[in-house]
């Protein structure tokens, strides 16, 4: 445990350099988490709108409840910031970002923390606070302290450090008189009136009733959405829209459908919905990939074979089609089944009948079929792999499944929707993406649709650290950084040295440092980042530790001259 009288915090230049500013596309980043520098004017006016429209208790309560969530982000920082650090310099990560982010000044007064045995207890003095500026000056000096949105994050930062619920009072506020607030906190178990404390983080009644009616609204989408038994589809751009929107007016009629689009996108799991919308949904759903399939055997996997039909059918055996009697059968990649295989098709589908392998006897099916390819079947009829006749037969009812990069809405519920599927599966609690990686899934073109991204949602969920979000380095392994603008120890802005080589050369020029300048500047932040321990900054520039401290003699060397 920490004794009772926490030392100054320490220096934040670690935390300065998580601050990017990237001016080319109006972004500012912090450790993967997008911000905004927003005045404190622009967020007086919506509190006053909330003020002015549902009350002062509901705005408290939102408020405190939006800065709890968000200290509950910075708090993935810490242990990732300050991991080898002492525990009061770790949870000090805290307080220093809600400095730099400009909040409020913070001092410590007494902080004790015991996170194995489960104790807290901290009182922080504030100066300076926005939210004391900006409500007093809409609503004027207070009888009851207005740092809701300061008070919250402190408890949700300091519930996430922890690992179990820890909240704050605010028992001074300069909106009331006070020279400066002060807020204490404690693990809810030890706050007389925690249950009070706890409901002030809870769902408001009227919250409530919006998120009660907005269940009903799912429910009854999740009525008319299609869906298998992997559950609904996912999406909601308007190519996916229009795509859904084409697959539920199908679903009760007994039309065949061509289901096109690349490789890729998920035309399976939309064959599959189909069928469980249709009135088939009760009878078998069979799917053949006619690409899988040796040319000699397809004939016989659709339509069956009779004893002796060919070598090694030691017995009468039914074919897919008779397999899916009264259900669904998809055909996938249908642009390479045979010609052969084509002509018995047509006829399928023309009279509702087949006729095994080697015999001579036609069997009636009731079969719907759902044709997938992301073969151009136009272009296959003009070269002659394809006949024309199926091709008109099976246009009938065609539904384009938009790529994914045509679908870029859809991409973060896809990504939620995988990630909480994965991390069942792997037995691993990941809290979401950090928004860095969101953006550059957006960004990215998606060569191999919903299955690229199903794979590489599963691999950050193996990658990802525990209680983490995924970043976008552990989706992208290979992806090169940028060079960002950071914020330096005069709290200026300052772009880092590109990685490029000719852009690293001119900018060595424009700042008009030699070679000897920057190996010093390198030696030293390696030095500084590993705390003063050679051996990690040897590794971290890539030398042996005998190679780093001669050049840190030489650096020493050149300070003297």
């Amino acid at each position: 445990m920490t004794g009772p009288l926490p030392p100054p915090l320490p220096p934040d230049a670690d935390l300065r350099r998580m601050v990017h500013f990237s001016a080319g596309d109006g972004r500012i980043w912090l450790a993967g988490q997008r911000m905004l520098l927003v005045h404190t004017a622009a967020l007086g006016a919506l509190r006053r709108e909330f003020m002015g429209t549902i009350g002062r208790e509901h705005t408290r309560r939102m408020l405190m409840r939006a800065g709890y969530a968000s200290g509950e982000r910075d708090a993935a920082l810490a242990r990732q910031v300050r991991g080898d650090a002492s525990v009061l310099d770790m949870f000090a990560v805290g307080p220093q970002l809600h400095m730099l982010e400009g909040a409020v000044q913070v001092t410590p007064e007494l902080c004790e923390i015991d996170v194995a045995a489960g104790r807290f207890h901290g009182v922080f003095r504030w100066d300076h606070s926005w939210e004391v500026e900006t409500h007093v000056r809409d609503f004027g000096p207070q009888e009851e302290p207005v740092c809701w949105m300061l008070l919250g994050y402190a408890s949700g930062y300091t519930s996430a450090f922890m690992g179990r619920p820890t909240l704050f009072k605010e028992v001074a506020c300069a909106a009331c008189g006070h020279p400066s607030c002060r807020i204490e906190g404690r693990v809810l178990a030890d706050w007389p009136d925690a249950e009070a404390m706890a409901a002030d983080y809870a769902a408001d009644s009227m919250i409530v009733r919006l998120e009660d009616l907005q269940a009903q609204v799912d429910t009854l989408r999740s009525t008319l959405q299609p869906a298998d038994e992997l559950g609904e589809l996912i999406g909601r751009s308007k190519a996916f829209d229009a795509a859904a929107r084409l697959l539920r007016k199908a679903a009760a009629t007994q039309v065949t459908v061509l289901l096109t689009g690349e490789t890729g996108v998920g035309k399976e799991r939309f064959a599959r919905a189909l069928h469980a919308m249709s009135p088939r949904a009760g009878k078998p759903f069979i799917a053949v990939n006619c690409a899988a399939l040796p040319a000699e055997l397809i004939e016989s996997e659709l339509f069956g074979a009779e004893k002796g039909a060919f070598t090694g059918a030691g017995a009468a055996r039914p074919g897919r089609f008779e397999r899916a009697d009264g259900g669904t059968l998809m055909l996938d990649e249908l642009g390479e089944l045979p010609l052969p295989a084509q002509a018995k098709l047509l006829r399928v589908l023309q009279q509702g009948e087949i006729e095994r392998l080697g015999g001579t006897q036609t069997r009636k099916v009731d079969v719907r079929v759902v044709a997938a390819t992301n073969v151009d079947l136009q272009a296959a009829v003009a070269s002659g792999r394809f006949r024309s006749d199926l091709m008109y037969r099976l246009n009938v009812y065609p539904i384009r499944i938009p790529p994914l990069r045509e679908r870029v809405d859809d991409i973060e519920p896809l990504a939620a929707h995988l990630l909480n599927r994965f991390g069942a599966l792997h037995g691993k609690t990941v809290p979401g993406f950090t928004d860095r990686a969101l953006d550059a899934m957006r960004g990215y073109p998606w060569p191999g649709n919903v299955r690229e991204l199903e794979n590489l949602i599963e691999r950050g969920v193996i990658l990802a650290s525990p209680g983490e979000p995924v970043d976008v380095h552990e989706l992208f392994p290979t992806l090169p950084e940028h060079a960002p603008v950071t914020v330096n120890a005069a709290g200026e802005l300052e772009r880092s040295a590109p990685s490029s080589g000719p852009a690293l050369y001119d900018d060595l020029l424009a700042r008009g440092l030699s070679l000897d300048a920057l190996e010093d500047a390198l030696i030293q932040e390696a030095v500084h980042r590993a705390g003063g321990n050679l051996a990690a900054a040897a590794r971290a520039l890539g030398l042996t530790r005998p190679q780093l401290s001669y050049r840190l003699q030489r650096v020493h060397d050149r300070a003297k001259e």
